[in-house]
């Protein structure tokens, strides 16, 4: 691929779900953060230059985490919300001369599980799209639709459904200027390819590993512990 590949992660927030004395982006897995797990996801491969993570102003865990090889991180304060993480951290990568058709893996910071396989197929599946793509996964549940009190009012056709996945991955001034006028009009944005879409674009799903799961609830680190051993055989 010609034009150059950088991760972005967000990890600002705060993580109440967790129940615990930190973010859950801190905790303890497998003998590594959770963040750490992430990032070193992202830079297993050698075709990604770098990773931009956002961080709380006043993030008192940072600091105390250990790299091998901390030339190829780069840190930037967070926002308020996910999508002003991104958007800070993708300002300062188009202020250190990156050209605007640079790629960028957008990942959230706790996923700690994702597989190189996933990875590539994911920079393979979207490196000629003008537009750029998700990892995704079909949702698999039969999924019910409630009403007020709480009953069913309906049983929701799955066959077109999927769950969105990190990483994502689009063009650095695509999604910039996406996230930017989101931002002007107030309207908020869960991930990063639902501002891609507000442009009138449709970013490609490639199929990804249901294992690529997000840390929520304090079970999910004994499944992701799991998975991680898994992925290191």
């Amino acid at each position: 691929m010609g034009a150059a590949i950088w991760g972005v992660v967000p990890a600002a927030g705060i993580g109440t779900r967790m129940q615990a004395d930190r973010p859950k982006q801190y905790l303890r897995l497998a003998g590594k953060t959770v963040i750490q797990h992430s990032i070193e996801r992202l830079l297993s491969l050698e075709c990604v230059e770098g990773v931009v993570v956002s961080i709380a102003a006043d993030d008192p865990w940072w600091p105390t985490l250990e790299w091998s090889d901390a030339s190829k991180i780069a840190v930037v304060e967070g926002g308020a919300e996910r999508s002003d993480s991104v958007l800070h951290a993708l300002d300062w990568l188009a202020g250190n001369e990156q050209v605007t058709d640079s790629w960028v893996l957008v990942h959230d910071a706790a996923r700690p599980c994702l597989s190189q396989q996933d990875l590539l197929a994911l920079i393979d599946g979207v490196k000629a799209d003008p537009v750029g793509g998700i990892l995704a996964a079909p949702v698999a549940d039969t999924l019910k639709q409630a009403g007020t009190d709480q009953t069913i009012v309906a049983t929701v056709d799955r066959s077109t459904l999927w769950r969105a996945l990190t990483p994502q991955m689009f063009r650095l001034g695509m999604l910039r200027d996406a996230l930017q006028q989101s931002h002007i009009a107030g309207d908020p944005v869960t991930d990063d390819a639902q501002a891609i879409e507000r442009l009138g674009h449709a970013p490609q799903l490639i199929e990804g590993s249901a294992s690529n799961l997000k840390i929520t609830h304090p079970g999910d680190l004994i499944v992701a512990e799991e998975i991680l051993r898994g992925l290191e055989q």
